[in-house]
């Protein structure tokens, strides 16, 4: 019997990932790149990155791209540039060397990968937050509309209103909490304006070394700090909204159950997930909160399978627990599901 193999890619903004699943779901290979995040560099990054990663995956799994039934790449920002659209499909088929791919945004392998590639929705929470679903062959997404004037409920958004939080606590305007000291611990600052000058020149307005902050408010959160609980409970409720957005593009009827997961790193957080569950609850009872099946980069090789006509059997993801916080599985220290095969009908 031939064995059939599918690639997926998982672009982020830190690293792109690559694994090979074949014909039953079995993972192959699995290779890791630098992010593939162009916007900065020039879209000839996305050529070195892709093009090491297809040879370092496709090698570990002896097999030439030629070998390859079907492709998904998931890219950071796709969509975001009209122009830039057909040159990444070049830049792709080029070292393919054949058309049995598809491109599209990241978000669409996260949904993959958290709902095992079946109708419902999914939300991403990482440096930036942006939320995908599909029904019925009908697609929308809500969200991802950057740091400057969107990414609500993201780390970057938490970092944000938890460094608002210290200024209005270092001036009193506000009582001074657990998050005070932490955020000034963490930084390594004694005088409080000081933030000013780290935030702003020592790391230029970084996006993800102010994100990064995020970690602190959830710990500052975790610790009682009255405002930091109120910011994660609003960042609940913004990622809620996306998934609002898209439940209500999605032409869901009356009644009908809507399978809901997540993905990204602030869900690694108990405070964090425990605020979206209780967020979602309240939006009303049609929603089930799922546990993610898989990591992103599986859910691409997942789209791969679908594209190609692959039946992919329907999941059984877990729901929530009794106390509105979602069960999570445990992942292995590349941040992948502990489970060696994809759910795929027999």
């Amino acid at each position: 019997m031939t064995t059939s193999y599918y690639l997926g890619v998982d672009g982020g903004g830190s690293k792109t990932a690559f694994v090979i699943l074949d014909g039953a779901g079995r993972t192959m290979a699995e290779a890791l790149g630098p992010s593939c995040y162009y916007f900065a560099s020039g879209i000839e990054l996305v050529e070195r990155v892709l093009g090491d990663g297809i040879a370092k995956v496709t090698a570990a799994a002896g097999i030439v791209p030629a070998d390859l039934d079907h492709a998904f790449f998931g890219l950071p920002a796709y969509g975001e540039v009209s122009a830039d659209v057909p040159l990444l499909s070049t830049i792709v088929r080029g070292l393919l060397e054949h058309d049995r791919f598809a491109c599209d945004n990241d978000v669409v392998g996260a949904w993959a990968g958290a709902l095992g590639g079946h109708d419902g929705i999914s939300v991403v929470a990482g440096t930036g937050s942006i939320a995908y679903g599909e029904r019925l062959g009908r697609a929308h997404r809500a969200g991802g509309w950057g740091e400057l004037f969107g990414d609500e409920g993201s780390a970057y958004w938490v970092a944000v209103q938890g460094l608002n939080a210290f200024g209005r606590m270092s001036d009193g305007r506000l009582p001074r909490g657990p998050l005070y000291m932490l955020l000034l611990e963490h930084i390594g600052i004694d005088r409080d304006l000081e933030l000013v000058g780290v935030v702003h020149e020592r790391w230029g307005g970084r996006r993800a070394q102010i994100a990064a902050l995020s970690k602190v408010v959830v710990e500052a959160a975790t610790a009682g700090d009255s405002e930091a609980v109120a910011i994660l409970h609003r960042a609940g409720q913004e990622l809620v909204r996306l998934v609002e957005a898209c439940h209500a593009r999605l032409g869901y009827e009356e009644g009908e159950r809507i399978s809901v997961s997540y993905s990204g790193g602030m869900f690694n957080a108990p405070a964090f997930r425990s605020s979206f569950a209780q967020a979602l609850q309240a939006a009303g009872p049609g929603y089930r909160l799922c546990t993610p099946l898989h990591s992103p980069v599986v859910g691409s090789a997942l789209y791969a399978m679908k594209l190609h006509g692959v039946p992919l059997a329907a999941p059984t993801p877990g729901s929530a627990s009794p106390e509105g916080e979602p069960r999570v599985q445990h992942t292995d220290p590349n941040g992948r599901r502990t489970g060696k095969r994809a759910p795929l009908e027999p």
